[in-house]
């Protein structure tokens, strides 16, 4: 059977062991055929991420020993969708069903008792193991004199509500698909439409990817994470890491061009000795526990623009003042950053990034009670990650940090305000503890609220960005770096067409964008339900699973809109 299908389709809603729809049946993916290997990725940040995602999972014992796997070596292959050959399908459940009187048989070309001709349907109901991730057809034991079965639904979603008779004598012979044990010995299966998120779940990943190796090694030549998170902290000046002055990045300059390492070493202690060059950047004041992520982070924005940034400043830089443009940069623009609360926004021509899916749940999805299972190929104990590489455009919006502490205070933690940016970064630096992926979202530290409002602010910037460059919403996907404050919303590329649509919003239209996120309508449609029960909904702020890295949580509008708001707080 062929059947066409965009890469983006594929990646999203065709992986292996995942059930899709296809041609008025219920088909599940075996496999991808002839996959394309991708070597052009950063391992080490790939393998950091994974272990990220994968930790809740691996603190209760559900992750089959992924992460430690991933820390003692074990291999990780990134694969993308051969377009000439697509995916390989086979039926699932191989159990059909009468359109006219309900028979229930075991293969697609039975002829119905009833007579009845035409194409059988299918039963859309799948059995599944949130403890193993096993995924198996429904069996439904048939009249023992009449060997025939009869499917009666009963108006409602409700599986075991479903009854089994037989059509010749009217026996009832089952309720439910029945408490029917799972092969690995651990509990019973459970029953829902193949379609149901508790039946399939992928797990994403997403990284910036830099498009070579060289990338990568220019930032550890010039001071390596402890450099781009100084870089950060002192808000990003230089239009890249690389134009930073460091004493490594000195050094490198210096052997470049041939001069005696004995010369260098003298020149740097001079360089050192009268103060035109610092040893140690506003970074060392961090401690260690919060320096790891905070530096992995900082290089994942210093690996973001190591092809190209461009600036608020360097279009005003580009413009007179008294031209049009020039006065819409001057003043409109910077207005509507400051209403926002948004000390800086820059464009990505080209965002380098990689989309992958590493593993599934079935089940509730929760650490607890769902297994996480990794995706192999073949017999290979490697690990194989389903994505997509791309270079696309990006808009990377910074909070300000003066006003995020102050908003901190606001909300009653333990903080000293100030007007200095660098100190406001160290002291929310120095307080936020980023929450695991599966904690509850209503815990009130400040690394939860910070979470909560970065994420927040990011999903009603990609709604309204959106209706602004013209692209589906569904096209529009976030990265967050919460603990600098900061989000990158990209596009999702297709081949090797970029719209262009954020770079359109970003050269004329970003003040409109930003005074529609303060003005326009806060209030949810599902209101006074929404706001009481978290403030988050799918007529308010959710994005679709392709968008959001949260699957929506994390999210509350209240924080950006309500009495003591981010966008309200002076």
């Amino acid at each position: 059977m062929k059947e066409q299908r965009s890469a983006t389709q594929i990646l999203f809603g065709f992986l292996p062991e995942q059930t899709v729809d296809l041609k008025g049946g219920v088909w599940k993916v075996k496999e991808w055929r002839t996959p394309m290997l991708r070597s052009e990725v950063d391992d080490e940040s790939l393998r950091r991420e994974l272990i990220r995602q994968a930790m809740p999972w691996h603190n209760t014992g559900k992750d089959g020993g992924f992460v430690q796997n991933l820390l003692r070596g074990w291999g990780v292959r990134v694969y993308s969708v051969d377009k000439s050959n697509g995916v390989k399908v086979e039926p699932f459940p191989r159990l059909y069903m009468c359109k006219s009187c309900r028979r229930l048989h075991r293969t697609a070309d039975a002829r119905c008792q009833c007579g009845a001709q035409g194409r059988l349907g299918q039963l859309p109901f799948v059995g599944y193991h949130d403890a193993c991730g096993n995924l198996k057809e429904p069996w439904i034991r048939p009249c023992t004199e009449h060997n025939q079965v009869r499917v009666n639904w009963p108006g409602t979603a409700s599986s075991s509500e479903i009854v089994f008779d037989c059509p010749v004598c009217k026996k009832t012979l089952q309720r439910g698909f029945g408490a029917r044990r799972c092969d690995c010995g651990d509990g019973f299966l459970s029953f829902n439409v193949h379609r149901s998120s508790s039946v399939y779940t992928p797990k994403s990943v997403v990284i910036v990817n830099p498009p070579s190796e060289d990338k990568i090694r220019r930032i550890t030549q010039v001071g390596g994470p402890p450099k781009a998170l100084d870089w950060v902290l002192e808000g990003m000046q230089t239009r890249t890491i690389d134009e930073a002055a460091s004493l490594e990045s000195l050094r490198r300059q210096l052997l470049d061009n041939g001069l005696p390492e004995s010369v260098v070493e003298d020149m740097l202690e001079k360089a050192k000795q009268s103060g035109s060059i610092r040893t140690d950047g506003p970074s060392s004041r961090i401690s260690s526990a919060q320096r790891e992520e905070a530096e992995n982070q900082s290089v994942t924005i210093a690996l973001a623009f190591s092809e190209s940034r461009q600036r608020v400043e360097d279009l005003i830089a580009a413009t007179e003042p008294s031209s049009e443009l020039g006065a819409l940069y001057r003043d409109q623009y910077r207005l509507s950053m400051k209403q926002a609360g948004i000390q800086s926004v820059d464009l990505v021509e080209k965002f380098p990034v990689m989309t992958g899916n590493f593993a599934y749940l079935r089940g509730d999805g929760s650490p607890e009670k769902s297994r996480l299972t990794p995706f192999r190929k073949g017999a290979s104990r490697d690990y194989v990650i389903y994505g997509e590489i791309a270079q696309t455009e990006a808009l990377f919006v910074r909070l300000d940090p003066v006003k995020v502490l102050r908003w901190l205070v606001v909300r009653g933690h333990g903080l000293e305000a100030t007007d200095d940016p660098l100190e406001a970064r160290l002291r929310i630096l120095g307080a936020a503890r980023m929450p695991e992926l599966d904690a509850s979202s209503a815990l009130h530290g400040v690394g939860t609220d910070l979470l909560t409002l970065v994420h927040t602010f990011t999903h009603r910037f990609i709604r309204i960005a959106a209706v602004y460059a013209g692209i589906d919403r569904d096209a529009l996907s976030e990265l967050l770096v919460p603990l600098h404050l900061g989000f990158f919303v990209y596009a999702a590329a297709r081949g090797d067409f970029v719209l262009g649509g954020l770079q359109a919003v970003f050269e004329t239209e970003l003040d409109k964008l930003l005074h529609a996120f303060v003005h326009d309508d806060h209030r949810c449609p599902l209101d006074p339900g929404c706001i009481k029960s978290g403030g988050a909904c799918m007529a308010c702020v959710h994005l679709g699973e392709p968008s959001c890295r949260f699957f929506n949580r994390f999210l509350d509008r209240s924080l950006l809109s309500g009495d003591a708001g981010y966008l309200f707080v002076s």
